[in-house]
């Protein structure tokens, strides 16, 4: 019985561990205010927002809001109205749109300044009568129920910001009708913006919010690979929208080979401070895709044609083991590496490491089947990434051996760190180069572009690699 308590303790230990643990997501995009102003300026400005402002149907509005049912206002209104010949918006902006945090923290508030002339004619003068007219619409960024997306609610005028003046003074009559149309006009204004102009806006948050998840799921290629992400969950941090991403690598033929969701692997998520957005991914997910750009593979060298130099080298540490084995080596030697399994990439704050499994081989011409020997050898290299634009590039810019062991051989045993350091050279030689070739390819972040950004920067984190516009 006592065993059997202690098993059940164990695994309530165990439960209430992994529900405390925080799961960490494969990757985090983070959108500043600055790109959800723009991107939602846009959307604007795709969807006519300024027309609809010009068509706004204010002499129907005035009609139908200040009278509520009343018979004596309503017959002021007409009384009023008989002396308007047309009243139309003459002119129209959406001035710059602000994202602000909500008084929680928890939803962002966006405020949408307009800016309008609306001009009416009258028997009274010949010219137009305008009036400047200034509001401000106000909405609610969300999340739906469930965290799935974000939504776009609440949509109203801004209390207290609805401001109409008159252009120009005329004559006392027309400045008397013009104070009677500004003060119909006041009541009405508001509930006429939002139900013309609220759909619009909604219409464009969508949109917005859906190319977004398009540039989210845009695959990224890594040579023959792809790499894409999606969104787990969205969060909003005071003013910012935080995207947790899941990730997936595909093959050519479009086949996972590889699932990255939330685990407990930790994720350096740096503040945006200035910058308007930041990429924050995880080191394994990085670490794949530097493995697919270099997949494992077997290089085989003629070392006498290529590099004669290290091929003497080779030939002069071989014999110190075995003099016999050194005088079989012909000038058609063969030098195998095989990177049996694909490189792991290491990152720490500010520096990277590759570290990869090797087979060396020595074969004494290219027509023999048996090898003189084989290693296996431990060896990492120094990485670095840089950018070019909105590409990311890696580029291996030295290598080390740190373990060499003998696995089999034709030549007697022999302590195999008699060739470490000719071996080094030879992978040096051969292996660093093929790899930086294959690396060249870069990784796009278009993400960058689509936001209207034409460079990136990135830092390295103890578990992340961060992307985030380049400071021009």
């Amino acid at each position: 019985m006592a065993g059997q308590r202690a098993f059940t303790l164990i695994c309530g230990l165990l439960a209430a561990t992994l529900v405390h643990a925080t799961l960490m997501p494969p990757a985090v995009l983070n959108l500043g205010p600055e790109v959800i102003q723009e991107k939602l300026m846009q959307e604007l400005k795709d969807h006519d927002a300024v027309s609809i402002l010009h068509q706004l149907p204010l002499l129907n509005a005035m009609q139908g809001e200040p009278a509520g049912g009343i018979p004596v206002i309503g017959s002021l209104v007409n009384s009023i109205l008989k002396y308007i010949v047309w009243l139309k918006v003459t002119s129209a902006s959406i001035l710059q749109v602000q994202v602000q945090p909500s008084t929680d923290g928890q939803e962002l508030v966006v405020k949408i300044p307009l800016d309008m002339v609306a001009g009416f004619n009258t028997p009274l003068v010949k010219t137009i009568v305008e009036m400047h007219m200034e509001t401000e619409v106000q909405a609610t960024i969300q999340m739906k129920s469930g965290g799935s997306g974000l939504v776009l609610s609440q949509c109203s005028n801004s209390h207290g910001s609805l401001r109409i003046s008159l252009l120009q003074k005329l004559s006392f009559l027309v400045n008397s009708l013009a104070d009677k149309v500004m003060s119909l006009l006041m009541p009405a204004l508001p509930n006429l913006v939002k139900s013309q102009l609220c759909p619009v806006i909604e219409a464009s948050f969508k949109d917005m919010h859906a190319d977004l998840l398009r540039l989210v799921r845009a695959p990224i290629p890594l040579g023959f690979n792809h790499l894409e992400f999606d969104v787990l969950s969205p969060a909003i941090k005071k003013n910012v929208v935080q995207l947790n991403l899941k990730a997936k690598l595909l093959d050519s033929k479009g086949k996972v080979t590889n699932w990255f969701n939330s685990s407990a692997a930790s994720l350096t998520v740096p503040s945006l401070d200035s910058a308007p957005f930041s990429l924050a991914v995880r080191q394994d997910v990085v670490s794949s895709a530097v493995a697919a750009l270099v997949p494992p593979e077997e290089l085989a060298v003629l070392l006498d044609y290529v590099l004669p130099e290290l091929a003497r080298q080779l030939k002069s540490s071989i014999k110190t083991i075995s003099g016999q084995a050194a005088d079989l080596l012909g000038p058609t030697q063969i030098v195998k590496v095989l990177i049996q399994d694909a490189p792991q990439l290491l990152l720490g704050q500010g520096n990277a490491k590759v570290a990869q499994l090797i087979v060396f081989e020595v074969f004494a011409t290219n027509e023999v089947l048996r090898p003189f020997f084989t290693l296996g050898i431990e060896a990492n290299s120094e990485a670095q990434f840089y950018t070019e634009g909105d590409l990311l590039l890696l580029n291996l810019n030295s290598i080390s051996v740190d373990r060499i062991q003998l696995m089999n051989s034709g030549i007697g045993l022999f302590n195999p760190e008699l060739l470490k350091n000719v071996i080094t050279e030879i992978l040096l030689a051969v292996l660093l180069p093929n790899e930086n070739g294959k690396l060249r390819a870069g990784i796009p972040i278009s993400i960058t572009e689509a936001l209207g950004f034409e460079a990136v920067s990135l830092s390295l984190t103890k578990d992340a690699l961060v992307i985030t516009p380049a400071s021009l």
